[in-house]
């Protein structure tokens, strides 16, 4: 452990992080920033400019601009410690990560967590076959490796994210046989009054309405208002089934790309246990922040998507503005000059910020993969079916974390990432409860896996007196 404790230690290196550690670097406090630069929206960005530049044009233009955050990030006078695991974070100000060979602490005034956000798990049937991926996760093969799937590929869900990912891969000379939507007219409908705001973000619904004319032009089909979706296979996916109009409809295909929304990486923040609240809308917990990105806890900060879904552009101006009042806290700013600094921060933040009532509203997640058939494995971890859930809530599991002395449901190695929102929402279900109510699961150490050989090696603790 270092002796004397840095001013800011800096957790995630995506849009937000970045942005911030930029921002108290210039204004001189000492700043340690954990892992690689880039996060899941800028990945592998850095290679693919040097070594991959053809990919840049078929990523998008939105990509791009995070060459220019990174050369902003490495030319900041930080203290930048790549490929780093963070597995434990104390409230005092400590954090404790690994590099792969030896675990080290780190001990700091302020903690800025810019975790990010994580697909949405979409518990269908048949989404634990070999060939069925999240969207994002063929997205990262394209970002870091220039992957793409072969034969037949389908993408189905809803979001942004579905589009781009179809977008890129007909760039990429991949393009899937169909997108399939589950957003409905009704649901056009309902976003329909939030549109003059949204109007504010008018470059996304611009990028958004050319993503489908260019799907279109390549001649694949964009099939919206599915339903009843699930894979078909036996020991991996040979087709892709869903109701439209209330006719059933197959497909054959060799890969399945799911994916519906992202949702806010809670995993440190609540193993911090910090004040988190319910989403009623889009169905997710985030931590409660202020304007600043100030947490229930006074020395930790949370910006970007983990504190919420705003998108990219926005999490880069919460973190400058998480930095700027940290800065301030530290004596570095005055209260004008961080005022000032801020203003337009806050005003990048909202305009980007937009366009999200609308999306949220637009591609509210559906009840068939929030509370899933009894049959649709939803612990990939556990094997443990909805149904099993629901036999375990009626017999009075009164929430996740009793659910586990049950069937083991979150304590397998994504340490309950993937099922936890899905067993929230199953136990609210059976008992006629808000899932506000039934909570979370508890998070504990380690946040990451970590090797016995890398805690024998780690620095002995420092004086935190």
């Amino acid at each position: 452990m270092s002796d004397a404790p840095r001013d800011l230690v800096i957790v995630g290196a995506g849009a937000a992080g970045m942005a911030a550690a930029a921002v108290a670097g210039e204004l001189g406090l000492s700043v340690t920033e954990q892992p690689t630069p880039g996060g899941q929206i800028y990945r592998s960005i850095d290679e693919v400019r040097a070594k991959r530049a053809d990919d840049l044009s078929l990523l998008g233009d939105d990509y791009a601009v995070g060459g220019k955050l990174t050369d902003t990030f490495r030319a900041a006078d930080i203290d930048y410690r790549p490929n780093s695991t963070v597995w434990q974070i104390e409230e005092n100000g400590t954090t404790w990560s690994t590099d792969g060979a030896r675990a080290e602490s780190v001990r700091a005034k302020f903690i800025l967590l810019a975790t990010g956000a994580m697909e949405r798990p979409m518990p269908i049937p048949g989404w634990t076959l070999p060939g069925v991926m999240t969207a994002g996760a063929a997205q990262i093969l394209l970002k870091s490796a220039g992957m793409v799937p072969t034969g037949r590929t389908i993408v189905a869900g809803a979001g942004p994210l579905l589009l781009l990912v179809a977008d890129q891969l007909i760039r990429a000379g991949a393009p899937p046989v169909c997108v399939i939507e589950t957003t409905k007219i009704a649901d056009y409908l309902r976003a329909l009054p939030l549109l003059p705001r949204a109007l504010r973000g008018a470059s996304y619904l611009r990028k958004g309405l050319a993503m489908r004319r260019r799907i279109k032009a390549a001649g694949v089909p964009l099939i919206g208002g599915a339903s009843e979706l699930h894979v078909l296979g036996r020991d991996k996916a040979e087709g892709f089934c869903f109701t439209l109009g209330g006719q059933t409809r197959e497909i054959a295909v060799d890969t399945v790309l799911l994916h519906h929304g992202v949702v806010p990486n809670t995993q440190a923040s609540r193993q911090l246990r910090l004040a988190h609240h319910w989403d009623s809308q889009q169905r997710y917990w985030q931590p409660a922040t202020d304007q600043w990105g100030t947490s229930s806890a006074n020395n930790i900060f949370i910006a970007g998507d983990g504190a919420g879904i705003l998108g990219a552009r926005a999490a880069e101006a919460s973190g400058r503005m998480a930095a700027l009042e940290i800065a301030h806290r530290l004596n570095r700013l005055s209260t004008v000059e961080r005022n000032r600094r801020a203003l337009r921060q806050h005003d990048d933040r909202f305009d980007h910020a937009a366009i999200r009532p609308f999306l949220d509203t637009l591609y509210c997640p559906p009840a068939e993969i929030l509370r899933p058939a009894d049959a649709v494995t939803v612990c990939r971890c556990e094997e443990v079916s909805a149904g099993a859930i629901r036999d375990a809530a009626r017999l009075g599991a009164p929430g996740p974390n009793q659910l586990k002395a049950f069937l083991r449901c979150g304590m397998g190695p994504c340490q309950g990432r993937m099922c936890g929102l899905i067993v929230t929402e199953i136990i609210a279900e059976v008992q006629g409860r808000n899932a506000e109510d039934v909570g979370a699961y508890r998070i504990r150490p380690p946040l990451k896996p970590i090797t016995l050989a890398e805690l024998a090696e780690m620095d002995p603790p420092g004086d935190d007196k």
